[in-house]
């Protein structure tokens, strides 16, 4: 089991890795996740559905071009995380970097933002991003979201951009988040989610595991797994379906105080 688990992280990260290169290479001119997905699922998804144009166009205008055609995301957590100025924030998986600069606008120069990411190619493409930002609250970790290498405690909120559901250990994963969280600290995510009535197989049968399909939670599987954490407050809503069942979410919680 242990053998497949790793496997699928590999091509997770090798996919990443290799939409990082196609953006710092310019090989890649359309932008957006689907065009740069090297995954069957992307017949089955659109550009509407995943990547920049969830962005609206003042978001888009803070960050470098680089950075907007690097997002591999289903949804836009910074418009739902209601961050404020002098916060922690930490994004899971933050890719080309696009969620913490705008994140580092939000908080300002009082607050940080932290990314975390496994993969190299994706780190040095946000870490260039940032500078070409002009952004210096960011820090940019190199590690797995099943193991966060931060402190406990020391985060006011964490969001994410359709990558929890790329994980094979969610439950460590919500683990950790409500590790690294301050008491009373928040999540704000998006995510695909299935609907309760598809059953695993259901899922990966609308797509595969690197396309952010079968490997997703549904709506009561999140929920419980966030208040086995510790979280209260815990909602999922639909945003927008990604195939039969299957649709981009806003997921939050708080953490117990």
């Amino acid at each position: 089991m242990s053998t497949t688990f790793d496997d699928l992280r590999e091509r997770v990260r090798r996919r990443y890795a290799e939409s990082a290169l196609t953006v710092i290479d310019g090989s890649c001119g359309c932008g957006g996740g689907s065009c740069c997905s090297d995954d069957s699922a992307a017949s089955a998804v659109t550009s509407a559905k995943f990547g920049e144009v969830l962005y609206d166009a003042e978001q888009r205008g803070e960050l470098p071009d680089a950075a907007v055609l690097a997002s591999l995301g289903c949804g836009n957590p910074v418009a739902v995380a209601d961050l404020h100025e002098g916060e922690t924030v930490l994004d899971l998986g933050s890719g080309g970097g696009i969620d913490v600069i705008l994140s580092a606008k939000r908080v300002g120069r009082t607050g940080t933002a932290y990314g975390l990411d496994m993969t190299d190619e994706m780190l040095a493409l946000a870490q260039r991003n940032a500078r070409d930002a002009g952004v210096t609250n960011v820090h940019f970790l190199k590690g797995l979201i099943e193991a966060i290498p931060l402190p406990a405690e020391s985060v006011d909120v964490v969001i994410s951009n359709c990558v929890i559901n790329l994980s094979t250990d969610k439950a460590a994963v919500l683990t950790e988040v409500a590790r690294v969280l301050k008491p009373g600290g928040r999540v704000g995510v998006s995510d695909v989610v299935a609907e309760d009535r598809l059953a695993p197989e259901e899922r990966a049968a609308r797509g595969s595991y690197v396309g952010c399909i079968a490997g997703a939670l549904s709506t009561s599987e999140y929920v419980a797994g966030l208040e086995a954490a510790g979280f209260e407050d815990v909602s999922v809503e639909f945003t927008h379906e990604v195939a039969d069942g299957m649709h981009g979410a806003i997921v939050k919680a708080r953490k117990a105080g």
